[in-house]
C-alpha cells in the first residue's frame, strides 16, 4: 500500500522485482543452466557409438578453451589399452580432415543439429586452423582462431560436448 508521502514506494518495488525477474531469466550460467537428463547422455552415449569407433566407456574426451579456441584431447583410460588407442588416433585424424572443410556431420549426428555453436563452425571458411597430434594415451586436436565468434562457438560446443556426454568427458 502506497503511504501518502512516498506515492511510488509499490510501483517502484514492482518494477524492481520485475527487473531482477528478467534479469535472472536471462542469465546463462553454467551454475544456474539445468543439467542434461540421464536419458539425454544415454541417447548421446548411443548415437555416439554409432559415429565413433572406440569405446566410450574406456575413454576419456578432454575439452579445455583457451583464448584462442581450445584444446579436444582424447584418450584411453587405460594407457596400456592399444586397442582403444589406435581407435581414437584413427577417428580424429579423419574427423581432422573433415573439420577443416567445414563438415561437422559426426557432431551432428552425436548432439543434434541444434547444437551450441556448430553452425558457426560450419562456416568457418579456414578461419579456425585444426591441428592434429597424437599423444601417449590417445590424439589431441587444437582448435585456434584469432575471430572472437569463433572462439566463443567453440567455447559453446566444447560446453555443449562436455555437459552431453557426461562421465564421459572433462574440462
Amino acid at each position: 500500500m502506497n503511504r501518502p508521502d512516498r506515492p511510488y514506494t509499490g510501483r517502484v518495488l514492482l518494477l524492481l522485482a520485475a527487473a531482477a525477474a528478467a534479469l535472472s531469466s536471462c542469465t546463462n550460467d553454467a551454475s544456474t543452466a539445468t543439467p542434461p537428463s540421464s536419458s539425454r547422455q544415454a541417447e548421446v552415449a548411443e548415437r555416439g557409438a554409432s559415429v565413433m569407433p572406440f569405446d566410450l566407456d574406456r575413454t576419456t574426451h578432454q575439452f579445455t578453451k583457451t583464448d584462442t579456441g581450445g584444446v579436444q584431447t582424447v584418450v584411453a583410460d587405460n594407457p596400456q589399452d592399444t586397442a582403444q588407442i589406435t581407435l581414437i588416433r584413427q577417428h580424429l585424424t579423419a574427423e581432422v580432415d573433415r573439420f577443416r572443410k567445414g563438415d561437422f556431420t559426426d557432431p551432428a549426428r552425436i548432439h543434434g543439429n541444434q547444437m551450441p555453436g556448430l553452425e558457426a563452425l560450419r562456416t568457418h571458411g579456414g578461419r579456425i586452423t585444426i591441428d592434429y597430434e597424437n599423444t601417449p594415451e590417445g590424439a589431441r586436436v587444437t582448435y585456434t582462431t584469432t575471430d572472437p565468434e569463433l572462439r566463443n562457438a567453440l567455447h559453446h560446443w566444447f560446453d555443449a560436448q562436455v555437459s552431453d556426454h557426461g562421465s564421459h568427458a572433462t574440462r
